[in-house]
């Protein structure tokens, strides 16, 4: 597919694409890269494996600027990341893609993008926009979870789905490599070696990196706030299991005077004179009655209880 960057993308032949004066598109899949390379005069001569991408950046060559996207599922919303290579110069840009990834975002620009002053580097930054265009809107979902999350570990600690917080901040870390290396390719286009850029137009790759860098400072922030969640759960757990604890001192206190009576009249001795006493045994229970009471007194007055 090719197009003609004027005041909105216009769907040409590769005839018009390679004579007409204006920036063009080209969308191409790695088996007609191989057959049309030299038709661009990019001076490139190198092999597209999608299977190969890993990293979104951008080279500086003599003739031209080449690189590849690879867009993680979190910002691509798809169940595999979006991988695709381009060659771009002063005349236009390419992109190498056996999906259909770049052809639905060239087909939005196309839909809803007019331009009053049209330029490559223009149609780059919308391109690139439309590529981080929901990923606000995954920050806040994420937030909204976690503060769900935070509402049930103060309500109901053993309840809260704590794998969940572990999902959000794997996602999370993938986003913020993913930031890093849109800022790094952002700061590639700002340098312009080559030239290939109009300087009053550099200012739209400046836009394209502060909005990144918003990006990676939501992220930043949703990843501290994992671990917090992570800190928070686990004060919790420790504050249970200390009232637990508390409990059970609580109960060995009260028994230990308990079990020494028991153990001292339970030695039989044959001259022990409460044994033979009428008194005795009520002595012995009323004796329990107020140890229980006055340690559970005392624990209340300390507030252990």
């Amino acid at each position: 597919m090719y197009f003609l960057i004027n005041n909105t993308l216009e769907e040409c032949s590769a005839e018009q694409c390679h004579d007409a004066a204006a920036p063009y598109v080209a969308i191409l899949t790695p088996a007609q890269w191989a057959e049309q390379s030299e038709n661009f005069d990019m001076g490139l001569d190198f092999d597209i494996s999608n299977e190969e991408i890993f990293t979104t950046k951008a080279e500086v060559n003599y003739d031209s600027l080449t690189g590849t996207f690879c867009i993680p599922i979190q910002s691509s919303h798809t169940d595999e990341p979006q991988k695709f290579s381009y060659a771009l110069d002063e005349t236009g840009i390419v992109f190498i893609d056996n999906g259909n990834t770049v052809e639905n975002i060239v087909k939005r620009i196309q839909r809803f993008k007019k331009w009053k002053k049209p330029s490559l580097e223009r149609f780059f930054y919308d391109f690139l926009e439309l590529i981080i265009h929901d990923d606000l809107s995954t920050m806040q979902r994420y937030e909204m979870e976690l503060d769900n999350l935070e509402k049930e570990i103060m309500t109901d600690t053993e309840a809260a789905d704590m794998s969940r917080n572990n999902d959000i901040r794997s996602d999370i870390r993938d986003l913020r490599t993913h930031y890093e290396q849109l800022l790094d390719l952002g700061q590639e286009l700002e340098e312009n070696e080559n030239g290939f850029f109009n300087e009053e137009n550099l200012r739209y790759f400046r836009m394209f990196s502060s909005r990144v860098e918003r990006l990676y400072e939501a992220a930043t922030h949703i990843r501290d706030y994992t671990i917090q969640l992570n800190d928070l759960y686990q004060s919790q757990l420790d504050v249970k299991q200390n009232r637990i604890m508390t409990v059970l001192t609580v109960v060995t206190t009260i028994f230990m005077p308990l079990t020494l009576i028991v153990g001292w009249y339970g030695m039989n001795f044959k001259y022990m004179p409460e044994l033979e006493s009428r008194m005795g045994y009520p002595v012995v229970i009323l004796l329990s009655v107020l140890i229980v009471v006055g340690s559970l007194i005392f624990f209340k007055i300390k507030k252990i209880l």
